[in-house]
C-alpha cells in the first residue's frame, strides 16, 4: 500500500490591502490596546502566557472589525473604495 503524501492546507486567501485599509486596521488596533475587551482574571486566567501574546488578539480583533467595519478613511485619503 502506497501513500500519497498531501500538501498543506490551504485556506482562503485575502487579496492584498488598500492602504486605507490597513490605515483603519492600524487605527482600530491602537484603540483595542486600551478599550478593547479586559484580560481573565482569576483562576482560569491566561497568567503571564496570556500577557505575552495578548497582542497578537488584539491584532486579531482589529483585523476582523476592520473587515466589517467602513471607517471612512479611503474617502478622506481621496480614494476610490
Amino acid at each position: 500500500m502506497q501513500i500519497d503524501p498531501l500538501g498543506p492546507a490551504r485556506g482562503p486567501v485575502a487579496g492584498p490591502l488598500s492602504v486605507a485599509d490597513q490605515l483603519e486596521q492600524a487605527f482600530l488596533e491602537e484603540m483595542l490596546k486600551y478599550y478593547g475587551p479586559p484580560p481573565a482574571e482569576g483562576a482560569f486566567s491566561g497568567g503571564a502566557g496570556e500577557d505575552q501574546f495578548a497582542s497578537f488578539l488584539t491584532r486579531e480583533h482589529a483585523a476582523l472589525l476592520a473587515r466589517r467595519l467602513d471607517l471612512g478613511f479611503a474617502a478622506m485619503l481621496g480614494a476610490r473604495a
